[in-house]
């Protein structure tokens, strides 16, 4: 242990983050021209390099770096659920595309959805999913690709369209029993988990209808602009796939699971196992062929004639946009080369499909997204053993005047937990604990912390790019967070952004903070008594 870092210390490590991040995703260049230009376009040596500079502040401050270490290894501790449970999606995308079982989805959905309810039906149906699964990431990683082929067919921009299943995989995320932030945030605050969830109604239900309200108008405006590729995309879900209704089950089975309260990893791993069966039986997949597949993913296997002697007449076209086949380009290049050439929907659709599901899924995918983890748990770990992230949200206490300002500054300090620690679960433990004995102080029952953590905490976490969330839902739906086509999914994603202002509107106007009566009050004072006694006596021997 070292002494006290100063609040200029902590905030110097935040903002040289903040300019290291700037500097790697080239926003520097484009603000101050060549100088400070660089093309590398990610994050994880930004994060180790502020990692780099936090141990080094931590250091000459009396910090051994064998104390440091040991909080990185704690941070990484914390996220090896996460980080099991993403390999284990990837394991699951890659046996579901080849299985047919996506491919199935993309078919009947762009059957049974119209473009003007697209956006509506997306969120509440991943509202569902996710309240049956009780997580985001499965929810995003398997409905959600389907989703975003079904809105591509449908003419919906892909960056609309993520943001409608961001915002249905949260709301059932934040409601669900099974999932672990809805049983963490209770536990930081020491509410009951089931006061918590029916304390949070009040303020995610709200959010919900507005998201879905305009969900609603922007469907009606960005409908039918593209409705004759929809049936060209749908038979090319027939070109490498033999597609039935028995294709639904794995995910049908995965819900059930989930729901009779077996844990996630082995229910999705029942998952992996139906899909298996089922891409066997129907699609023939030998069983040599199937490591292959769970490890690096699945790539499509042939094509049409008209596809692909299109493609040897336009190798000239092809190359001058730096790609050596239709699927290599981008969708804006292939898009403007399709225009220029007056290509047919036919190949236009299974260009769409096969864009969509090609490398997709495979343990080997998540690689990039588990790495970032790591490097954001590194700093995340040294930033908060060494005390820094914790003086940076008690400085933020100063400003908690009244209930109002105590919810504000309770969101502030898990979006910046979000943004500095780049981890969702970091940004409802810290603030928990931060402010726990404050809410208490003010005769605050406790589920109304807890409701803040998930509005907060949970909720901004996938608008973060860098943050583990929303590494891993730029990785399942394949659009960037901010900026990218369409402006990234996180300027669509209503419910995280609307979420975080109705807590603070009823934290301004007292609407549903419920008080502790004098017994509850009572006895939350003897159990903080008893704990301080507890850690003297643990201290002392």
């Amino acid at each position: 242990m070292g002494r006290k870092i100063p609040l200029w210390q902590a905030l110097l490590c935040f903002f040289f983050t903040l300019i290291v991040l700037m500097y790697c995703l080239g926003i520097l260049g484009k603000l101050f021209g060549d100088a400070l230009a660089c093309d590398y376009g990610e994050v994880h040596i930004a994060l180790l390099t502020s990692a780099t500079f936090a141990a080094i502040v931590a250091a000459l401050n009396g910090y051994k770096w064998s104390f440091l270490e040991a909080g990185m290894l704690a941070s990484i501790n914390r996220s090896m659920q996460a980080i099991l449970i993403l390999a284990e999606v990837g394991l699951l995308i890659g046996c579901w595309v080849a299985a047919g079982v996506v491919p199935a989805m993309i078919y009947y959905g762009l059957l049974i959805l119209k473009p003007s309810i697209f956006l509506f039906a997306a969120c509440l149906l991943c509202c569902i999913v996710a309240l049956a699964t009780g997580s985001s990431w499965t929810t995003a990683g398997t409905i959600g690709i389907a989703l975003i082929g079904v809105a591509t067919g449908l003419g919906i921009p892909s960056s609309m369209a993520a943001g409608a299943v961001v915002s249905g995989a949260y709301f059932g995320d934040k409601m669900s029993p099974l999932s672990d932030t809805t049983n963490l945030a209770p536990a930081m605050a020491g509410a009951t988990l089931f006061d918590h969830i029916r304390h949070m109604i009040y303020t995610v239900t709200p959010s919900l209808i507005i998201a879905l309200v305009i969900y609603l108008v922007l469907g009606m405006r960005a409908s039918g602009n593209n409705l004759d590729i929809v049936e060209p995309m749908r038979q090319a879900c027939l070109i490498n796939f033999k597609l039935n209704l028995w294709m639904l089950i794995p995910p049908i089975l995965v819900i059930v699971i989930v729901a009779l309260k077996i844990p996630a990893i082995p229910g999705i791993m029942g998952g992996i196992v139906a899909g298996m069966i089922i891409g066997s039986i129907f699609n023939g997949i030998g069983l040599a062929d199937w490591p292959g597949i769970l490890h690096y993913g699945y790539s499509v296997p042939g094509f049409t004639d008209a596809y692909t002697q299109a493609q040897d007449k336009l190798a000239d076209q092809i190359a001058s946009y730096d790609a050596d086949s239709f699927l290599s380009m981008d969708a804006g290049d292939f898009a403007a080369l399709a225009k220029e050439q007056g290509l047919s929907t036919s190949i236009i659709g299974e260009y769409n499909i096969d864009k969509l599901i090609d490398g997709k899924g495979g343990m080997n995918s998540m690689m990039w997204t588990i790495n970032l983890i790591l490097c954001a748990m590194c700093f995340g770990g040294i930033m908060d053993a060494s005390g820094m992230l914790g003086e940076i949200a008690q400085s933020l206490l100063h400003f908690a005047k009244g209930t109002g300002g105590l919810v504000t500054v309770t969101v502030i300090s898990c979006i910046i937990m979000n943004i500095i620690a780049g981890d969702q679960y970091l940004s409802l433990v810290l603030p928990g604990r931060m402010y726990k004995e404050t809410y208490e102080d003010r005769r605050l029952a406790p589920r109304n912390l807890s409701r803040v953590l998930e509005d907060s905490g949970t909720i901004t976490s996938c608008l973060v790019p860098w943050n583990t969330c929303g590494a891993t839902m730029q990785k399942f739906l394949g659009v960037k967070t901010w900026g990218g086509p369409g402006g990234g999914y996180g300027r669509y994603a209503f419910l995280n952004l609307i979420n975080p202002l109705v807590s603070i509107f009823y934290g301004f106007t007292g609407i549903t903070m419920m008080k502790m009566t004098d017994e509850e009050y009572e006895k939350v004072m003897q159990a903080r008594e008893k704990e301080k006694q507890e850690a003297l006596a643990n201290l002392e021997a």
